[in-house]
């Protein structure tokens, strides 16, 4: 097992220079209480006041090149970013808590996404021509053009691969970005896109870490564009709040309370049962597209409770970083206070919770583990069904009839993805289309499996906008309208 104790330092970057900071950030191993993975900066107000002018005055030259030009910028500054993909993972594996596997994919997931961007570089500048129209003596172009100075801010769990949904899409479109990274999982992604910004010219491309008392500026500053966000419903609402006071606008990219329907002729074969555990338990239970409800038509209750017991009889909760470890700690204490909460609300009800798995001792003992548990024909009012349970619990509920697993999937606050699963291609394309959410999967569901080519967001308190695909790069600009006045015909026409 590698380690790395308070060896990781990470400053500022802004304008195109290495910033050190007058106070730090101690970065805590989820895992081991009172180890300390390294530090990160913290950022001052004015700290964030000048990566907020660095910003702005990068963009006129920024925005003035063309998407493809902008687009060979990009790629090269890529270039090499893998080398230190295995120290980026353990250092990411350390700070975060989850296995080391899934940090370094994490890590890839980041470039294949910023490749796949730059595949649409072509369409960025394309816009369209509205010929002369009967009575309308003009002829419109409409074009694209870019917001200005954008925030991007993104969450613990997988900070690189979701930066990696939103920060290239905000430059190629012509954009300036300052990324915030999460202020109790900073290290990696700090050290990323410094390497990246490196590369790019002075003021394209920023990074501040840091006290959240201290980034306002990065939401409510009148020079910030846009800021796009990745985190809780409850933080989407305050950067919402923040970004009112100066109609910023926003994406958000927030919670889940994702819904899987199981109907009565689902294949439940091993490799769907593999599938259906990944979309549950990955991460420790802690990614907001995750499946957080399990609906199965009666008749499969006891196949697919079976399924899923006999493979969380084999998890091994330990360190992230050891290789036999398949399911690492909760990122907070707080975090594991909430699930380990309405695990026993639960029990209290009545309801049947099974727990598996041995939690380690020595010293992880204090750290933020749980065993993993489902919840089988839990009452509908309990939190583990309507709150998001970000951690390793899943009720599993039965329903009768598919009208009624609808309606149970669509009776929650948010909105973000769902699953149907089926044998039935017409089955799955009806119930499909009457889930209210942004991402439907058929006889699959969870991160691991969404196509990093196709627009991807929330509906309801899950947020709104888009991010991957042309539509994230759309988000990221705004339509300009010329009208062409045609003398000729207006002359006609006062004739």
């Amino acid at each position: 097992m590698s380690e790395i104790l308070e060896t990781v330092r990470t400053g500022l970057f802004i304008g195109g220079a290495a910033r050190d900071a007058a106070d730090t950030l101690a970065i805590v191993d989820p895992g081991r209480p009172g180890t300390i993975v390294g530090r990160a900066a913290a950022a001052s107000r004015q700290d964030v006041d000048d990566a907020i002018h660095a910003a702005r005055a990068a963009y006129p030259a920024w925005s003035a090149l063309s998407a493809s030009e902008r687009a060979e910028k990009m790629r090269s500054a890529i270039e090499g970013l893998a080398d230190q993909r295995d120290e980026d993972a353990a250092i990411l594996s350390q700070e975060n808590g989850k296995i080391r596997l899934e940090a370094w994919i994490d890590a890839l997931v980041f470039e294949i996404r910023w490749n796949l961007a730059l595949m649409l570089a072509d369409e960025v500048d394309t816009g369209k021509t509205l010929p002369v129209a009967p009575g309308i003596p003009v002829e419109t172009t409409v074009s694209y053009q870019s917001l200005g100075v954008v925030t991007v801010i993104v969450p613990f769990n997988w900070p690189v691969a979701i930066l990696g949904a939103s920060l290239p899409h905000a430059l190629l479109a012509g954009n300036t970005a300052i990324v915030k990274p999460p202020p109790s999982a900073p290290l990696a992604t700090a050290r990323i896109v410094q390497r990246i910004a490196e590369k790019l010219p002075p003021g394209v491309l920023n990074v501040v870490t840091g006290k959240d008392e201290n980034m306002a500026a990065l939401i409510s500053s009148d020079d910030i564009a846009k800021v796009c966000f990745t985190g809780s419903v409850n933080g989407g609402k305050r950067i919402m709040e923040m970004a009112s006071k100066s109609l910023t606008r926003v994406t958000l990219e927030l919670g889940g309370n994702d819904a899987a329907l199981f109907l009565q002729d689902a294949i439940l074969d091993d490799a769907h049962l593999d599938r259906i555990y990944a979309a549950v338990f990955d991460t420790t239970g802690q990614i907001c597209m995750n499946a957080k409800r399990l609906y199965v038509h009666r008749s499969r209750l006891g196949e697919l409770v079976d399924g899923l017991s006999e493979r969380l009889g084999k998890a091994v909760i330990g360190y992230g970083m050891d290789e036999a470890t398949t399911m690492g700690p909760l990122h907070s204490p707080v975090q594991k206070a909430f699930v380990a909460e309405i695990i026993e609300e639960a029990k209290d009800a009545g309801a049947d919770v099974r727990e598996f798995g041995e939690l380690p001792g020595g010293d992880l003992a204090g750290g933020n583990f749980l065993r993993p548990a489902i919840v089988i024909d839990p009452d509908p009012s309990l939190r583990v069904v309507t709150q998001e349970q970000f951690g390793p619990v899943i009720p599993i509920i039965p329903f009768d009839t598919e009208d009624e697993a609808i309606a149970a999937a669509n009776d929650t606050w948010g909105g973000l993805c769902g699953s149907v699963w089926t044998a039935d291609v017409d089955a799955a394309n009806r119930v499909g289309r009457q889930l209210v959410c942004g991402y439907v999967w058929v006889n699959d569901h969870g991160a691991a499996r969404l196509d990093l080519r196709a627009p991807f967001g929330g509906m309801k308190q899950s947020g709104f906008g888009r991010e991957q695909g042309i539509e994230g790069i759309r988000a990221f600009q705004d339509t300009r309208s010329i009208a062409h006045i045609d003398a000729a015909a207006l002359a006609a026409q006062a004739h």
